[in-house]
């Protein structure tokens, strides 16, 4: 385990910490340093922004919706945000969910790293990621395919919003996080603090690495807001994955794929054809990989630091994990 976060800082990140557990063992470990400045070691127990992880919860506030019967996954978006969606009679709760609406992703127009580092502690309303996607046409027509957008989730942010009459990270806290006691995970809305210890994401600016240690993260919502440590996530997705946030008929939607993603979830096989399920991460700085066996047996969940998203391929190594475990 050790080796393989060594060869993540070798290959690039800033500091690396990671829980694994099976049946037997646990072992937690970190590599690299928490900020370039004091070189401290990485804790690995410390804090970390989540980044798209945080599409699982807001698809379990969704579908425990769904489960109560206020919310109908076949149910255009139009009827909870008339007037909002660009051809929201034809996309789906569903459709949101699993990424088949064909919306363009907005993330893809956020502008150039040194705005993003002077405007870090900007407030982003949902509709001015709205406003950048929906200034594209779809990319196609809903259900004809499957894009990755993460304006689906600022979509779903503002269903959640509708039904429960409440703030999206209200839900999120009564629904998920407070039944689990996850103490160590927060909506942080326009707070750009980190709590303490945490590891110092950083980004490249013209050739330089710049400090991203305090960020509003309010761009990404409820497609990517969340900050949590390793462990509450593993508690999180041993939970989900146990039955013990939904009943079965929205948990076996959960789990439903289009390809290899369901609703909030992503599946990943290793070549023994063991099927792993979770999410990957990515806000600026941080990268963070969830995946965890269908009885959650074994888990592990991961987050790097680092200026250089591509430094090494999380699945590849979710899985070089799961098929050594702790040898």
């Amino acid at each position: 385990m050790q080796r393989i976060l060594d060869r993540l800082v070798e290959a690039g990140a800033t500091g690396v910490l990671m829980h694994y557990r099976d049946q037997d063992r646990e072992w937690r470990g970190s590599a690299g340093v928490a900020d370039l400045d004091s070189r401290q070691p990485v804790d690995p127990d410390g804090w970390f922004r989540i980044g798209s992880v945080t599409k699982t919860f807001t698809a379990t506030v969704v579908l425990s919706l769904v489960a109560e019967g206020l919310v109908d996954l076949d149910q255009p978006i139009e009827h909870w945000l008339p007037g909002v969606v660009p051809s929201g009679d034809a996309i789906s709760v569903r459709r949101l969910l699993n990424h088949t609406s064909g919306l363009y992703n907005y993330t893809e127009d956020l502008p150039d790293s040194a705005q993003i580092v002077r405007d870090r502690f900007d407030h982003w309303e949902p509709q001015r990621a709205l406003s950048l996607a929906f200034a594209h046409e779809p990319l196609f027509a809903p259900g004809a395919d499957w894009s990755y957008s993460n304006t689906n989730y600022t979509l779903l942010g503002l269903l959640i919003e509708t039904v429960t009459g409440g703030p999206y990270a209200a839900a999120v806290r009564a629904r998920v996080l407070e039944p689990l006691e996850l103490g160590r995970t927060l909506v942080p809305g326009d707070d750009a603090k980190l709590p303490e210890p945490h590891a110092h994401g950083y980004l490249l600016v013209d050739g330089e690495s710049v400090d991203l240690d305090e960020l509003n993260p309010s761009q990404a919502w409820a497609a990517g807001e969340l900050i949590s440590t390793a462990a509450d996530l593993n508690t999180f997705f041993a939970a989900l994955l146990g039955g013990d946030l939904l009943p079965p008929d929205q948990l076996n939607a959960m789990l439903t794929t289009v390809g290899d993603y369901g609703l909030g979830i992503a599946r990943r096989r290793l070549t023994d054809g063991t099927e792993f399920w979770g999410h990957n991460g990515g806000i600026f700085g941080y990268l963070t990989s969830s995946f965890h066996s269908r009885g959650a047996d074994r888990q592990c969940t991961m987050s790097r630091t680092t200026v250089d998203a591509g430094a090494a391929e999380a699945d590849d190594l979710v899985a070089e994990i799961f098929l050594s475990g702790l040898d």
